[in-house]
């Protein structure tokens, strides 16, 4: 059975000749426009612009003063109601324990070894 297809090194070796020859182009052009040589502009006399009157603007019109706006007092709050005090509540009284209790002693319903 025959090998159809390219080598990859064939395929590689034509795309970098086809990018050197496109950029050997530009190369070249460029040579030719250093090897040149450019001519002096030839001084042209300026040309002189008139002299332009100054522009007379109007006077800025007046801007006349607007009255102080009235704005109405805030009404008053009626004053607060008078909230009667709550008398305290008397809480009851915790009774004190006795410093000397018996520590309960539990023992277990049944015995872990076995006769």
């Amino acid at each position: 059975m025959a090998y159809n297809q390219f080598p990859s090194f064939v395929l590689l070796t034509l795309l970098v000749k086809a990018v050197l020859s496109l950029s050997g182009h530009t190369f070249s052009v460029e040579a030719r426009n250093l090897q040149q040589t450019t001519l002096s502009k030839p001084e042209l006399p300026k040309p002189e612009l008139p002299t332009l009157p100054k522009p007379e603007l109007p006077p800025l019109p007046e801007i006349p003063t607007l009255p102080e706006p009235e704005v109405p007092k805030m009404p008053e709050l009626p004053p607060l109601p008078h909230i009667p005090d709550l008398p305290q509540p008397t809480l009851p009284t915790i009774p004190s324990l006795p410093k000397d209790l018996p520590i309960p002693f539990f023992s277990p319903p049944h015995s872990t070894t076995s006769p």
